[in-house]
C-alpha cells in the first residue's frame, strides 16, 4: 500500500490529489480543443470547491493562477486572464533591514534604556525625580519578573547609574520603591479566614 507522504509533492495541497491527477491527464492530452475544454472543467471543479470565495473580485484568477502553478506552467491552453509568470513565484522577498541596538541587560529591554537616556537629559527637578522614580520600579518589575528570587534595591541603583553612563545617582532615599510583591504575580494574597483569625488572637 502506498501512502500519500510517499508520493510527489503537492504544488497546492488545498486542491487535493485528485486534482492534481486531473491537471496531470490534461498535460496528456494532444488535441488542443480537448485540452482547452478539460482545463475548463478543472477550474469548475476547483471554483465548486470554495464557493464562499466565488465573490472575490479575482477569484477566477486565482483559479487560472492555480492551475498553471499546478501545471508548473506546461499546460499549453488559451488562459482567458493574465497569469502569475513562473519567474514571479521564484523572486525571494527583499531583506528587511533590522534595527541593530546594543542592549546591556535583556531583562531591563531597550525601552528602559531609551528612558533613561531622555531621563539623563531633563534639567534637575520635581519632574526629573519622578520620572526617575517611575523608571527605576519599572526596572525592579522586569529584573523580579527575571529573577524570581528579587532584587535589592540598591542593585536597581548601581544598574541605572551604568546604563546613564553615570549621569543619574540616586541613593535609596531618593527614590521611593514600590514593596516587592506588587510585582510577584505568582504570590497569593493572604487568606482572609487566616488574617482574621490571627487578629482575633493578637487582640484576645
Amino acid at each position: 500500500m502506498e501512502y500519500n507522504t510517499q508520493k510527489r509533492k503537492l504544488p497546492l495541497p488545498e486542491y487535493g490529489r485528485s486534482v492534481q491527477n486531473m491537471v496531470d491527464y490534461a498535460l496528456t492530452i494532444e488535441d488542443r480543443e480537448e485540452r482547452q475544454r478539460c482545463a475548463n472543467t478543472i477550474i469548475n471543479i476547483m471554483g465548486n470547491m470554495f464557493p464562499l470565495l466565488r465573490d472575490a473580485s479575482d477569484f477566477n484568477r486565482k483559479l487560472w493562477d492555480h492551475l498553471a502553478i499546478m501545471s508548473d506552467f506546461k499546460l499549453d491552453i488559451d488562459y482567458p486572464v493574465e497569469i502569475v509568470k513562473k519567474e514571479e513565484l521564484e523572486v525571494k522577498p527583499e531583506r528587511i533591514p533590522y534595527l541593530q541596538h546594543n542592549i546591556r541587560y535583556r531583562h531591563y529591554g531597550r525601552f528602559v534604556q531609551d528612558l533613561i537616556k531622555i531621563a539623563s537629559d531633563f534639567e534637575e527637578g520635581d519632574e526629573k525625580k519622578q520620572l526617575v522614580n517611575l523608571i527605576v520600579n519599572h526596572m525592579k518589575k522586569d529584573y523580579v519578573a527575571w529573577n524570581k528570587d528579587g532584587v535589592e534595591d540598591t542593585k536597581i541603583l548601581e544598574d541605572l547609574y551604568e546604563l546613564s553612563d553615570g549621569k543619574i545617582k540616586c541613593s535609596i532615599e531618593d527614590v521611593r520603591f514600590f514593596e516587592q510583591r506588587t510585582f510577584n504575580s505568582r504570590r497569593r494574597p493572604a487568606n482572609n479566614n487566616q488574617s482574621k483569625k490571627k487578629y482575633n488572637n493578637q487582640n484576645q
